[in-house]
């Protein structure tokens, strides 16, 4: 019986199962270091969720922005709305707020150039439009804070 030259316990017996190249013509594998590839995985992971969640944190502070301007509307109009008026108001027109001097409220359709001398109020607040939800934009004056 001939000896087979190689070393018996260099010998697989199923050569196509190994995880390596197990002859000169076989694919080169190289084994994967396990540690890097799960560390760039997360770093992935950790980048896009970052992503993600100042997205949503960018998101969550327009919604606040616009509930504070929501909250800031209803709140002038409800000041409007208690405001000295002789008349109804309508949709889109402009009006402008005045003080009186008692600290009283009025709404008027009159803008402060066109009052001339007959002025009567202690200062000119803000220019204001009713909306169609019945709330009110507001430009004030410059002057006041």
């Amino acid at each position: 019986m001939v000896e087979n030259p190689i070393n018996p316990d260099k010998v697989a017996e199923n050569p196509g199962l190994m995880a390596y190249a197990h002859s000169v013509g076989g694919a080169v594998i190289k084994p994967e270091d396990m540690g890097r590839a799960k560390g760039k995985a997360v770093l992935a992971m950790r980048q896009q969720t970052e992503r993600q969640l100042n997205q949503i944190y960018q998101q969550m502070a327009t919604l606040a922005q616009q509930a504070k301007e929501l909250r800031q509307r209803v709140d002038v109009s409800e000041r409007i709305y208690s405001a000295q008026m002789n008349f109804e108001p309508v949709l889109n027109e402009v009006y402008h707020v005045y003080e009186k001097e008692d600290g009283n409220d009025v709404l008027s359709m009159i803008a402060p150039h066109e009052w001339g001398r007959s002025y009567k109020y202690s200062r000119y607040i803000a220019k204001v439009t009713m909306l169609a939800d019945h709330t009110w934009h507001v430009e004030y004056n410059e002057n006041q804070s």
